[in-house]
């Protein structure tokens, strides 16, 4: 990212933020806290390299590659293979209402992860720096037992525990209710406080 130009919605005066203003963190912006609601991003300046690294760790991304036969992969195999993946576990907005992944994933002490560790050998993560590893939320909600769980019109979606569907007749009040019962049970069981991704008005 190198920056990007956006037109506040009071004054209609184009700002342009590169990307120390933009204040970037995980699924982060200022954008999302202090100019929420008062800028509409027109344009985008990215930086390309023509010599890409390759990065498969993530998620299930180097299983699917391996089971096409895939050894080398390039960055079309990679971007294939994520949306393969996506499309496999997320609801099609258009058939069962959601929001896609409704949680961000964690970035929690090693400390907190490891206790976790001794009681589920297989829990997943991933690196963030020499303290701290990010855990995903919706291995957390799975194991917490509310992967498919529904309650009226709404509930967990079946396929991944990331993403609160709306099955018709739902409101956000209920999804919203709902995603607190989860975080508060992700709390009592692993000592970690999920944070809603999704903007709410």
């Amino acid at each position: 990212f190198h920056s990007l130009k956006a037109v506040h919605l009071t004054t209609g005066e184009i700002h342009e933020f590169d990307s120390e203003a933009c204040r970037f963190g995980y699924r982060e912006s200022i954008f999302k806290h202090e100019f929420k609601d008062q800028f509409c991003i027109v344009e985008v300046v990215v930086s390309l390299s023509k010599n890409p690294e390759i990065k498969t760790q993530y998620g299930d991304i180097q299983q699917t590659l391996e089971s096409w036969g895939i050894e080398k992969p390039s960055i079309q195999d990679v971007s294939k293979a994520v949306i393969h993946i996506r499309s496999s576990k997320l609801p099609n907005p258009k058939e069962i209402g959601n929001c896609g992944s409704f949680f961000k994933n964690p970035v929690v002490p090693t400390a907190v992860f490891e206790a976790i560790q001794q009681k589920y050998p297989h829990a997943k993560s991933y690196p963030v720096s020499n303290t701290e590893v990010k855990v995903p939320a919706g291995w957390l909600i799975e194991t917490a037992g509310w992967k498919g769980y529904t309650q009226g019109n709404i509930g967990v979606h079946a396929k991944q525990a990331l993403v609160l569907v709306n099955y018709g007749g739902g409101n956000g009040a209920e999804i919203i209710a709902l995603a607190q019962k989860i975080q508060s049970d992700i709390l009592a069981k692993f000592n970690i406080a999920l944070e809603m991704e999704v903007n709410r008005w």
